[in-house]
């Protein structure tokens, strides 16, 4: 039997991939999301339900492995849950980070389909954290046999309810539940970061999902991206202050890859005209604020003390809030500028159009927003800040909320 996960039961995507489990209508699962946002703690919850209920045996399998996995060592995992299906009536496979299995996809609709004709009554979960690598053999091969569970970074709420975190505690730390125990040693909890989630996803994860012809210049831009997290900058200004050469086009293509990671992204201007937006100059913003805090070198409480910093990472805080809510389908995001008048965050939903903006003082100027509002006739607008909702409670509700409300 598998042990219990150390995490609470957390988020309403556990119970969602059980009723799906649970449904009479079957299709693969497949549960994405960035490293380290608990993909694995999930599934393993699930099953493990599943088990204390003795509804179906499970057999999870893993290959994440020093030698690469392949066809082989799929087809006999898969084998072994058969016979559990036979014997039980259905049983669960669950394979993670199937993304590291050579032309996963076509095996896999392989077996599925076998198993669809077979009517074994085989269940089966599988999990990645390569989107880009995903995403070639969900289009090419598993087309109608799959549903998608993207697990984004987590919210402010979920670090609150399973871990007492304050809004201090998050803006600073971010939503790494694995780094929750090493907070009280900043020290500890940076080299955490920067040794097990970036550099292990830039340099396996990015590095499984398409050949990189500059490592080093993507790590620069990674650290450049951190840095000014919450800015505008232009490719040139870019190209100017790393040490690697590059050109804009690469550096385009790995700020895209550093996105599909779950790590990084290039917000692009709102125009009206998705043309014009394609062709804008991106505005950085992390998916979670502990990649820029563990980049800034600065602890809490020097963090507070450089009221420049700390207003980035405040207005960043927001933006991965609203960032992982676009990672999971439920908007888009821009920010926009024209000439000196800029918003924030601009989210767009369908038909419905919201403004942000994020101060951190009672003094900080508005006009942005009526510039904004008299360009674009936006639905809505939303302050965060001094005058407005506080950023604990933007933070503290999803972004569908303020689209709806």
């Amino acid at each position: 039997m598998l042990s219990k996960p150390k995490f609470p039961f957390q988020r309403s995507l556990g119970p969602l991939l059980l009723e799906r489990l649970l449904g009479p209508r079957q299709w693969i699962q497949l549960v994405t999301g960035a490293r380290q946002v608990g993909k694995t703690t999930l599934v393993r919850q699930v099953l493990h339900q599943l088990e204390t209920d003795h509804l179906w045996p499970v057999h999870y399998v893993s290959a994440d492995a020093q030698s690469p996995q392949g066809e082989a060592w799929l087809r006999t995992q898969w084998e072994n849950a058969r016979f559990s299906a036979h014997q039980a009536g259905s049983a669960v496979l669950a394979i993670d980070e199937i993304q590291k299995i050579p032309q996963w996809s076509e095996w896999v609709k392989r077996l599925w389909d076998e198993d669809t004709m077979a009517d074994t009554g085989l269940k089966v979960v599988l999990l990645g954290s390569a989107p880009l690598l995903l995403q070639d053999g969900l289009t090419e091969s598993l087309a109608g046999r799959f549903e998608r569970l993207h697990l984004p970074h987590w919210s402010l709420t979920e670090m609150a309810e399973a871990f007492d975190y304050t809004l201090d505690d998050y803006i600073f730390f971010g939503g790494y539940p694995g780094a929750v125990e090493l907070i009280h040693d900043p020290e500890r909890w940076r080299a955490y970061v920067l040794d097990s989630l970036v550099e292990t996803t830039v340099t396996r994860d990015i590095l499984l999902m398409t050949r990189i012809h500059k490592p080093a210049l993507m790590r620069q831009l990674f650290e450049l991206g951190c840095h000014y997290s919450g800015q505008i900058l232009s490719y040139t200004k870019m190209l100017g202050q790393l040490q690697e050469a590059g050109n804009t086009t690469t550096l385009a293509h790995y700020i895209e890859l550093l996105s599909s990671a779950g790590m990084l992204t290039g917000l692009q201007k709102y125009a009206g005209t998705a043309q014009r937006q394609r062709a804008s100059i991106p505005k950085f913003q992390v998916f979670n604020t502990a990649l820029m805090s563990a980049a800034s070198g600065h602890t809490p409480t020097s963090a507070q003390s450089d009221p420049v910093f700390y207003g980035r990472l405040v207005e960043s805080a927001v933006g991965a809030h609203l960032i992982n809510a676009m990672a999971s389908g439920q908007c888009e995001l821009f920010y926009w500028r024209q000439g000196d008048q800029e918003v924030d965050f601009v989210v767009r939903r369908k038909d419905v159009l919201l403004g942000i903006e994020v101060k951190t003082s009672a003094n900080d100027s508005l006009r942005g927003m009526r510039a904004f509002e008299q360009a674009h006739h936006p639905d809505k607008l939303l302050l965060v800040g001094p005058g407005g909702v506080s950023l604990e409670q933007l933070l503290g509700k999803p972004v569908t909320h303020w689209l709806e409300s």
